[in-house]
């Protein structure tokens, strides 16, 4: 999504096509979201390790309801964007969302310029999330990337299959 938004404000030849992708796939995700922040609060997250301090603990916490707030507000703020500037929230032809804001040029404007500065943040804290869990991956070998990923299921799968033998 975040390469899409680039590219609609870099080409105006792809923008018509890729804002037509962009709208229903914001949509998407706000919805997916919506059902993981239900998971998260059903399913307790993995324990980090007890070697990792307290503080960096509740800093990862918090950066992951930070990113849960991004990862809403995003999709919120394009919509009222859309709904303030006049524009259908179309998903596809003949489907169209109702608008969450009357139309008002000032309220796009500032919508506009939220929804720019929030996706760029997004960015750099997706990065920066993706350097820190390599860190703990390849540095510091505490096996908190390998709880994020599926080698984790791997090998429990293969030790309980080396265990049975």
């Amino acid at each position: 999504m975040l390469f899409i938004g680039v590219g609609m404000m870099t080409s105006l030849t792809w923008r018509p096509r890729l804002l037509s992708l962009h709208i229903p796939l914001g949509i998407a995700i706000l919805l997916l979201v919506i059902v993981r922040l239900v998971n998260r609060f059903m399913n307790p997250v993995p324990q980090l390790p007890d070697s990792m301090p307290t503080w960096q603990k509740h800093m990862a916490d918090a950066l992951h309801w930070v990113f849960y707030g991004m990862m809403v507000a995003l999709p919120l703020t394009g919509w009222a964007q859309l709904s303030a500037g006049g524009f259908p929230v179309r998903l596809y032809p003949g489907l169209h969302l109702p608008a969450i804001l009357e139309q008002n040029p000032v309220s796009y404007a500032w919508l506009h310029d939220a929804h720019r500065v929030m996706a760029w943040l997004l960015f750099f804290m997706v990065v920066g999330h993706l350097s820190i869990a390599l860190i703990h991956g390849f540095i510091y070998r505490d096996h908190i990337l390998q709880s994020m990923t599926w080698y984790r299921k791997q090998n429990v799968e293969s030790e309980e299959i080396h265990s049975d033998q």
